[in-house]
């Protein structure tokens, strides 16, 4: 169903950096007035690298209004974080989030662009999740 964007994406890197980049980067790629809601759940501080389970939670929490919520991962301890999050929260809540095999950066692009059309959740993650195939294609042609 295509309408308002009501799809959120939380990003989950070990990099407080790296994810606010990778979610400004997201939303500075989207045309219009209807960006879909990027929360970061990043880094243990400012500069210390690592992922927090309450974080996550928390960050998901915000979005307990959107229909979906789709969680992007850097690496492994990142996955653990948001799977452990997912305890955390009100089964209601949990049951509207998919953690995302996608890739980080380009993953957030795509999903950011899927969400802001409407998109459903499985649209948007299955989209995410084929993120690299453009640069592969690129790539295995030269």
């Amino acid at each position: 169903m295509m309408g308002e964007p009501n799809q959120g994406i939380v990003i989950v890197s070990h990099s407080r950096s790296l994810g606010q980049a990778a979610a400004e980067l997201a939303s500075q790629m989207l045309p219009g007035p209807d960006t879909p809601r990027i929360e970061v759940a990043a880094g243990l501080d400012d500069t210390t690298l690592g992922t927090d389970a309450a974080a996550v939670s928390a960050a998901i929490e915000k979005m307990s209004g959107c229909d979906g919520i789709l969680v992007l991962v850097d690496l492994g301890s990142a996955i653990l974080s948001a799977e452990m999050a997912l305890e955390f929260l009100d089964p209601q809540i949990a049951s509207k989030v998919k953690i995302s095999t996608a890739p980080l950066v380009e993953g957030a692009v795509v999903a950011a662009i899927m969400a802001s059309t409407g998109a459903d959740l499985e649209t948007v993650a299955a989209e995410a999740e084929r993120a690299l195939e453009p640069k592969i294609s690129q790539l295995s042609s030269d």
